[in-house]
C-alpha cells in the first residue's frame, strides 16, 4: 500500500501475504509501478496489534489502496465493509484481480474496490461516515496528505473511538502530522526505517 519517499534499491517482493483472519496466508501479486511499496509485514503486523484481531461491524476505508494490503488486512479480520480506492489504472485492475482470487474463502463483509480520487472522495462523504480509516499516500506530495488528514478527520466517526491510520516519510515529525488532526489522540506510533506510522483515535469527549 505504502509509497516510498524515492526509488530504493532493495528489490519490490513480487507478492506479499496476509498475516490474519480468513485469508491468513494468502498471497497477493504485487504489480511493477513507480513509488509503490507495501507496507511491511513487520508494520502490518503491530497496527492489527493496536487495532485488535477482530474488526467486525466496523466501516473501513483504504484511501490511496496501493496493493490493497491494509484493506484486505482490514476484510480478512471481519470489517462489516471496506471500500479501496486506487486512482492508478493498472493499480485497481491488480487490486480487482487480487480480490476475484481471495473470494474463494468469502469474508463476513462487503469489499468495494473503486478507480478515484481518494481526496476527491474524501470530500463528497458525509461526516462520520466511516470507523476506520487507511491514510498512505505518495509520501513526495505533502499536500495529499495534509488535505487527506483534514477530509479524514470530518470523515471518520471521532464520536464512537474511530481511528485514523497514517503513514508518513521519517523527515516529517510526529509533531507536525499531530498538529493536522488536533481533535484526535496519536494513540500509538512506530518508525521503521524511512516510515513512520501513527494511529490516532477519536476522543469521546
Amino acid at each position: 500500500m505504502s509509497k516510498s519517499v524515492s526509488k530504493q534499491s532493495v528489490e519490490l517482493p513480487k507478492r506479499i501475504r496476509i498475516i490474519g483472519g480468513v485469508w491468513r496466508s494468502r498471497l497477493l501479486e504485487v504489480i511493477d509501478l513507480p513509488d509503490l511499496r507495501p507496507t511491511t509485514d513487520r508494520i502490518r503486523e503491530t497496527l492489527f496489534n493496536w487495532l485488535g484481531q477482530d474488526l467486525s461491524g466496523l466501516r473501513c476505508l483504504d484511501v490511496f489502496a496501493g496493493t490493497g494490503v491494509l484493506g484486505f488486512e482490514a476484510a480478512s479480520r471481519g470489517a462489516a465493509s471496506v471500500q479501496l480506492l486506487e486512482k492508478n489504472k493498472k493499480a485497481y485492475l491488480a487490486l480487482t484481480s487480487n480480490l476475484a482470487a481471495l473470494q474463494s474463502s468469502p469474508v463476513a463483509g462487503v469489499v468495494q474496490i473503486n478507480q478515484q480520487d481518494g481526496l476527491e472522495f474524501l470530500k463528497r462523504q458525509a461526516d462520520q461516515s466511516f470507523d476506520l480509516i487507511f491514510i498512505d499516500p505518495p509520501f513526495q506530495d505533502e499536500g495529499l496528505l495534509n488535505q487527506a488528514l483534514n477530509e479524514s478527520s470530518r470523515v471518520c466517526s471521532s464520536s464512537s473511538g474511530g481511528c485514523i491510520y497514517v503513514e508518513f516519510p521519517a523527515s516529517r515529525s510526529l509533531e507536525e502530522i499531530q498538529n493536522l488532526l488536533p481533535a484526535w489522540d496519536c494513540g500509538k506510533y512506530l518508525e521503521a526505517g524511512q516510515v513512520k506510522a501513527c494511529l490516532f483515535i477519536g476522543r469521546s469527549d
